[in-house]
């Protein structure tokens, strides 16, 4: 399928492995032109210098903290006119109710919430006055279905959620799509560490903890980045036009529900 993307021009940011690199790739593949963020400079190379060499399109790389000033900044003036935005944040850590305290909500908050909603304020205005654009922000499954260890994720996610459900009918007649992707378990360094968490708790392998959750998930497997970022091409592309506000799940059916 012809996306109708191609020379377009996209940021991604947690962009160097995980659910933002199999993002990046697909829109590379479908010939979009990347800005790509993360914190860590040298996987970050590595990703573009890889991208560019497979799929041929232009990458320009801001390593840095996203959820400072500063390096939306930067991201932005590297592309001041981005007709895709995929916003990724990794997730707060996991633990109990009582672990938590308000510095522990408030960074939360600025990765998984305030952070996007920043990005979206910086790109939306260009995409309005040029009457096309895509927002694809990379959320969590806990939005459906709140995941008792991960409080500070369950908090954040939602209060993204409650902004694009207004803000992406503020902007769709003026040819701007937001809409919102909920990732299950997929095979990155986040599922890892979850997984470490399990085997320290119970004392069991890292092969067993794995196998456990997978059991969890009707498909019995983890998500791989590809097909994540695929779903993700598809939501920016010119078929999406149609598709305001949603939150598309992608957990191999984990979610237990008729509607």
């Amino acid at each position: 399928m012809d996306l109708g993307i191609r020379g377009r021009g996209g940021i991604v940011t947690a962009a160097s492995k995980g659910l933002g690199r199999g993002c990046a790739e697909a829109l590379a593949e479908a010939g979009v032109d990347l800005t790509l963020n993360a914190r860590g400079a040298e996987a970050l190379e590595e990703t573009a210098a890889a991208i560019r060499e497979k799929y041929g399109v232009a990458v320009t790389t801001v390593a840095g903290d996203i959820t400072t000033e500063a390096v939306r900044a930067e991201v932005m003036a590297a592309c001041p006119a981005p007709d895709i935005l995929v916003t990724n944040a990794g997730g707060p850590p996991p633990g109990l109710w009582s672990d938590w305290s308000r510095d522990d909500f408030v960074k939360a908050l600025d990765a998984n919430m305030l952070t996007p909603i920043a990005l979206m304020q910086a790109a939306l205005p260009g995409m309005i006055e040029r009457g096309w654009g895509r927002v694809v922000n990379i959320t969590s499954q806990s939005v459906k279905s709140p995941i008792a260890a991960l409080g500070l994720s369950n908090s954040a996610r939602a209060g993204l959620t409650g902004f694009v459900a207004g803000t992406s009918r503020q902007v769709a007649s003026k040819g701007v799509v937001i809409n919102n992707l909920l990732p299950g378990i997929h095979d990155t360094d986040r599922a890892t560490s979850l997984d470490g968490g399990v085997m320290k708790a119970e004392g069991i392998s890292r092969e067993e903890a794995r196998a456990r959750r997978a059991a969890t998930i009707p498909a019995g497997r983890y998500g791989r980045p590809e097909e994540f970022g695929a779903v993700c091409a598809f939501l920016c592309s010119r078929h999406s036009g149609f598709m305001i506000g949603q939150n598309v799940l992608l957990d191999g059916g984990a979610f237990n529900s008729t509607l």
